[in-house]
């Protein structure tokens, strides 16, 4: 199972001040848009979102069909097929990708400690 490009979103009070912080440890934003209070920032391969007021905890997000540019890979694990793998593997799912339809979808598991796994499909 391909899961596509990690990236880390956190949940932030002031994203101003993360956004400063993370660029003064090397982060350059990437995507997003500070008026509409997410970003995306990149340091070679990792990459982490902040977003004020989207989201009450921090997520593992992962994007299947795109690489870390955010690129689209020509062949991956569709989140459809991802999701069929992991209901037969008796895993509990928080949000489900309806498996009639095609292009972007998500869906949501939690871990056992509670953290939130986004697989979050854009193409």
């Amino acid at each position: 199972m391909k899961l596509g490009a990690f990236s880390m979103s956190l949940s932030v009070k002031d994203i101003n001040a993360s956004k400063d912080f993370y660029e003064k440890l090397g982060f350059t934003v990437f995507a997003g848009d500070v008026q509409q209070h997410y970003l995306i920032l990149k340091n070679g391969n990792a990459l982490i979102g902040i977003f004020e007021g989207m989201f009450e905890d921090n997520i593992l997000t992962f994007n299947p069909g795109w690489d870390e540019n955010a690129n689209t890979l020509d062949k991956f694990d569709d989140v459809r097929a991802i999701q069929k793998e992991l209901l037969a593997k008796g895993m509990t799912l928080e949000r489900n990708a309806d498996p009639d339809t095609q292009g972007p979808a998500s869906i949501v598991l939690v871990d056992p400690d509670g953290n939130p796994i986004l697989i979050d499909q854009h193409v």
